[in-house]
């Protein structure tokens, strides 16, 4: 009865319908819904109780068929589905519906393939990088343990360079580099103290000092700018500015030069501030960084005129591909060296070179060199001038570090017998008596003061258009 009294009952008046019926509907070209007679309650509810039963009557297979499909290797590209033509087109016809069957086999099979050949992929990298941590861990001990502690008496042993060349632990690495630079300047943490404060301080004294200062702003903004973290708001923003600031002031001889910020950068993420910047200042200090920097026409075109010798050496192709376009090393080794690699190649990548730059010297600097030539050697015969300088100035992000060391190794730094040390001693740019040039495969050739012209034209145009500044000049 209750029920009877709920449906038979009209919640609202008849008056009210009529009031809210939608003539505004007509504004949009429809017409209301005309009212049905009403149904007795008992009809209504017979009616859907009959709905009801039908729904549980109905078969389960094809509900179980779906799910069947459904779990058929979910989101995966093997997840395909043959379908037959909808009921409107003609049908297939059995030789057609083979062949799909067919190619949709294979389409499944295809699939299977490069989704198993991907898992396999990323299962190697897995244990590969599992491997490689155990590694890493395992030579921290070692280093900590047993090489740090005796560095004087274990750094030149076979088992210690044999480590060297794997790769420092990142927890090691800015110890052992401050170690092999070592501080031939005798700077002390109260230098780096003492010359931060005073940079503070007379930064404004000068228009020169002023540019200079604009110059090494400009340069941070640009070090490692997908990291973010040496530009303006960064963490080590400050910090690297305060190290560059010291060091123009520790040595105003010197200056900023630009390429300074990506060296500092690497010290300042592997050390503490005093002793990144006595490395860093130690560091510019060797030979071969002091001639770039202060920018020594002579022992940078004896510089070059070495590494050719290698170079020819070496990769004797290639050699003769630059030289039909005259490409000379000056192009692409100016900014290698000025950044030592920092620049051209990914971060990790340049720290496993800085490595054994550290315990090697300045001659692993030419050989990394000759390495990435070899490494991209076929690349690098298909292309042009052009080409060749844009693609050697701004290496491949994804230059593979242990093939890159395995062409490094493959290397050699030897000639005639004279080792790269010897090689460069002799070679005299500005010599007025030719010497003997001593690459093998040019044992008559004799090497006088022309031997690269273009490299030195190369070098004044660089000298020309280069923003060096000095905090004063002298």
């Amino acid at each position: 009865m209750l029920c009877d009294d709920i449906f038979g009952r009209s919640l609202f008046s008849r008056k009210q319908r009529e009031a809210h019926s939608a003539p505004g509907w007509k504004l949009f070209g429809k017409v209301p819904l005309r009212e049905s007679p009403p149904k007795d309650s008992k009809i209504i509810q017979q009616e859907y109780e009959a709905r009801a039963s039908k729904s549980d009557q109905s078969p389960s297979l094809p509900t179980q068929g779906r799910r069947k499909n459904l779990e058929f290797e979910p989101l995966s590209t093997t997840a395909l589905i043959l379908e037959d033509r909808p009921a409107s087109l003609p049908a297939k016809s059995e030789e057609e519906a083979q062949r799909h069957r067919q190619e949709y086999d294979e389409m499944v099979a295809e699939a299977k393939k490069r989704e198993l050949k991907e898992a396999q992929k990323k299962k190697k990298q897995m244990k590969e990088r599992f491997k490689q941590e155990e590694s890493i861990a395992n030579a921290m001990v070692v280093w900590n343990n047993e090489i740090l502690p005796n560095w004087e008496s274990m750094r030149g042993t076979r088992r210690v360079r044999d480590l060297w060349w794997q790769g420092l632990p990142p927890n090691v690495r800015g110890k052992v580099w401050s170690l092999a630079i070592g501080n031939e300047l005798n700077i002390t943490s109260g230098f780096f103290l003492f010359y931060s404060l005073f940079h503070v301080s007379v930064k404004t004294d000068s228009a020169d000092r002023e540019s200079s200062l604009d110059l090494i702003k400009l340069d941070i903004s640009r070090t490692f700018p997908p990291l973010f973290i040496f530009q303006k708001g960064g963490p080590y923003h400050d910090l690297l500015h305060s190290l560059l600031g010291a060091y123009t002031c520790y040595r105003p001889d010197v200056g900023y030069v630009q390429g300074m910020s990506f060296i500092a950068a690497v010290l300042i993420l592997n050390l503490e501030e005093a002793d990144a910047f006595i490395a860093f200042a130690n560091l510019l200090n060797k030979p071969c960084q002091m001639a770039f920097f202060r920018v020594d026409h002579e022992l940078m075109l004896k510089y070059f005129a070495a590494f050719e010798v290698f170079f020819e050496e070496n990769l004797p192709r290639l050699f003769n591909h630059f030289k039909s376009y005259n490409l000379t090393p000056d192009l692409y080794l100016i900014d290698w060296i000025f950044t030592l690699y920092t620049k051209s190649l990914p971060l990790d990548v340049a720290c496993r070179v800085w490595d054994v730059f550290c315990r090697d010297g300045e001659e692993f600097l030419f050989r990394t060199g000759l390495g990435i030539l070899r490494l991209y050697e076929d690349v690098l015969l298909q292309m042009d001038f052009i080409h060749i300088a844009q693609f050697l100035t701004r290496l491949p992000e994804d230059t593979p570090s242990e093939r890159l060391l395995s062409c490094i190794a493959n290397t050699q730094m030897i000639s005639s017998n004279r080792k790269w040390a010897q090689v460069s001693s002799c070679l005299s740019c500005y010599s007025d008596q030719p010497v003997e040039f001593v690459c093998e495969r040019n044992a008559g050739r004799k090497l006088n003061a022309n031997i690269l012209p273009a490299t030195f034209c190369s070098l004044q145009r660089f000298l020309f258009e280069s923003n060096r500044r000095s905090i004063w000049a002298r």
